[in-house]
């Protein structure tokens, strides 16, 4: 990071991974597994779920260390590249780097946990009747809202230069 005005980035990670840590650490001592504990009466509970998948569930039935090392790999490899974008292309674009510090703080919590537990937890759980969306995290946040603002803003760049 050659220009100090985008270590933002660097601090809005870290941010976004303590307070992703410190929720998960909350949830893991105040729940038991699969305690449900309604906050908005059927629309939203806290839970706690151990995730062996991909954000929002994917993948989680399936079990073994070849998964597990898989989703290693590249939540691994997703950081390097994230990282590598940040310090090579978005340079100066303040807001691109904005989304991409998001991603990296939720790539990394998740990773935290992955390699900490065997399994990401996950806790915030909405739904309506009996419809519900897979639990998720505040890292699985981060991560959505990143990539949907970086999107938006290689849009709104593509927009006007054309």
């Amino acid at each position: 990071m050659k220009d100090r005005r985008n270590l933002f980035f660097v601090w809005l990670a870290v941010a976004v991974l303590i307070l992703d840590q410190l929720s998960k650490l909350i949830v893991m001592a105040t729940f038991d597994p699969y305690e449900s504990v309604p906050v908005i009466r059927g629309f939203f509970n806290l839970v706690l779920v151990r995730n062996r998948g991909m954000a929002f569930g994917i993948m989680n039935h399936h079990q073994g260390r070849l998964v597990f090392y898989f989703l290693i790999l590249l939540t691994i490899s997703a950081i390097v590249i994230l990282i590598y974008w940040a310090c090579r292309q978005a340079q100066g674009k303040t807001r691109v780097l904005f989304g991409l510090g998001l991603i990296l703080g939720g790539a990394v919590g998740n990773l935290i946990d992955r390699v900490r537990l065997g399994s990401v937890i996950d806790f915030l759980d909405f739904f309506v009747g009996r419809y519900h969306w897979p639990a998720f995290n505040l890292a699985d946040s981060a991560i959505s809202v990143g990539t949907i603002w970086i999107a938006i803003q290689l849009i709104r760049q593509g927009i006007h230069r054309g």
